[in-house]
């Protein structure tokens, strides 16, 4: 039996006619009327995804409520939040193979949308855990609704998303442009959110009504924001390949096969582990307000990564041109390169915190812009191998890595800082906890961030080279598919 290169080789071979016949004609090739898409439908697709995204950012300060405003232990939260995840390793994957066989009048990943609702609602009771609550009541009540957000709600959205966005998209090039160019609406909420939350930090300091009322605030229009989508964005397109030619749903032995024989998920997957252990740890409010001596300078450094956004427009000539892993394999190496920059100021030179942060967020751009294209990238290649696309079930995978991810960045932080003999009740830290601070935030992410660049390289860069004889099969097929279906 040949090995998986071996296959990989014969098909590369088969493609070679199609592939050449792509690439023959030597008239220019127009542009495709349906490749447009449209800027109110881009705004109103991307509302739910800027709505999950500062969900994500708020979450990413829940170390420091539970340490700094409920009093709990570092130690204690990171592993509270650590053992969350027991939950999701087992509801991600359910959730892939439930929304891959999934078949309503309101399509395949449209429905489950409808989980944005339940998201902001136990968002806000989590950050409305009462103070009056004993030290297990508070950490059963944080476990349960933090649980609830990413075992359920984040679940179903993450994995949904790729699921839903080939099916209300016609074209590749219409799905790359809208996660490209929606990814601008996104990153500006976030420079928003970043610029605006830490001088809100500042005023809610640690009163437990003030952090619930916040939540609130954030919920309600957020939550109307994010039900955008589902009420106004159809699934109309691409629908001929989500069942097998036998006419079976997807079963979970075709999950398993997906292990098998595509190897470029491993990589993603794990890519997508480290990225969000770095960007979910939550030291950057312990480094401005311990090393920097001001959490609200958190704003102003914000404010000059807004220069990032004008990257969006350049993502989808640089997929087609250079391929996505390869961009996003040197955003990573200049992103770790910065943490060494913060390290030999030691965090004290304002000016070169902020230039390292801007070039780090510059440097990321690509990779938390094309996430999408990965997952449409994987179910290409999975089609092309005669097998399921499986977009819900990798979109699920990489969800479920990106949030232990976040889980192992907070207990990580907990653990260290505990360690380093850090306590929130303390107005001023010992030397031991600012060093580990200052490690946590410089020459940590340095470390990942390499790592996740060899990965790229070694892991998932062979898939771009055969975009091409991948991208040819497939049309064929379809043209075939198309000829079938007008007999």
């Amino acid at each position: 039996m040949k090995d998986q290169n071996g296959q990989e080789e014969q098909m590369r071979q088969e493609a070679q006619p199609a592939e050449m016949a792509a690439k023959g004609g030597k008239r220019k090739k127009s542009k495709n009327p349906d490749d447009r898409v449209g800027f109110f439908r881009l705004v109103r697709w991307q509302s739910s995804a800027v709505s999950v995204a500062l969900n994500t950012l708020l979450l990413g300060y829940i170390t420091y409520y539970c340490t700094d405003v409920l009093q709990l232990s570092a130690a204690l939260v990171g592993t509270l939040l650590l053992v969350s995840k027991v939950v999701d390793a087992v509801t991600d994957l359910v959730a892939g193979v439930i929304i891959d066989r999934t078949e309503t009048r309101w399509g395949k990943g449209r429905p489950y949308e409808i989980f944005m609702l339940f998201l902001w609602l136990a968002t806000w009771a989590l950050y409305s855990t009462p103070a009056a609550f004993s030290t297990a009541a508070k950490c059963v009540w944080i476990f349960c609704m933090y649980s609830f957000v990413n075992a359920i709600c984040k679940t179903f959205l993450n994995g949904n998303n790729c699921v839903y966005l080939v099916r209300a998209f016609k074209t590749r090039t219409q799905q790359v442009k809208v996660t490209a160019y929606g990814s601008f609406f996104t990153m500006a909420a976030g420079f928003a959110f970043n610029i605006l939350f830490p001088q809100m930090l500042v005023r809610m300091g640690t009163s437990h009504d003030a952090w619930s009322v916040m939540a609130l605030k954030m919920a309600i229009p957020l939550t109307l924001l994010g039900l955008l989508r589902i009420l106004t964005i159809p699934e109309q397109y691409n629908q001929e390949a989500d069942v097998k030619a036998s006419g079976e749903k997807l079963n979970l032995g075709d999950v398993k096969q997906l292990f098998q024989s595509n190897r470029y998920l491993l990589a993603i997957t794990v890519i997508a582990l480290l990225y969000n252990i770095v960007t979910s740890m939550g030291v950057g409010t312990y480094f401005f307000k311990y090393i920097v001596g001001n959490v609200g300078l958190m704003s102003v450094t914000s404010a000059f990564t807004v220069l990032g956004l004008p990257v969006a427009f350049l993502l989808p000539r640089w997929a087609g041109k250079y391929g996505m892993a390869k961009t996003s394999m040197i955003g990573f190496i200049v992103a770790g390169l910065t943490g060494l920059g913060i390290f030999i100021g030691g965090g004290k030179i304002f000016a070169v915190v902020i230039l390292c942060m801007l070039i780090s967020t510059l440097a990321v751009v690509p990779y938390n812009m094309m996430g999408a294209v990965f997952i449409m990238e994987m179910a290409d290649y999975n089609e092309y191998r005669g097998i399921p696309r499986m977009e819900g079930t990798m979109g699920a995978l990489k969800g479920l890595a990106e949030k232990v991810g976040s889980a192992l960045g907070g207990f990580i932080l907990g653990v260290m800082l505990s360690v380093s003999g850090y306590d929130g009740a303390l107005e001023a830290q010992p030397q031991s906890a600012i060093t580990m601070i200052l490690l946590l935030s410089s020459i940590f992410p340095l470390l990942m961030y390499l790592l996740m660049a060899f990965l790229f390289h070694k892991g998932y860069a062979p898939l771009d080279a055969m975009k091409p004889e991948i991208t040819a099969a497939l049309e064929e097929k379809k043209a075939a598919h198309a000829s079938e279906q007008a007999v």
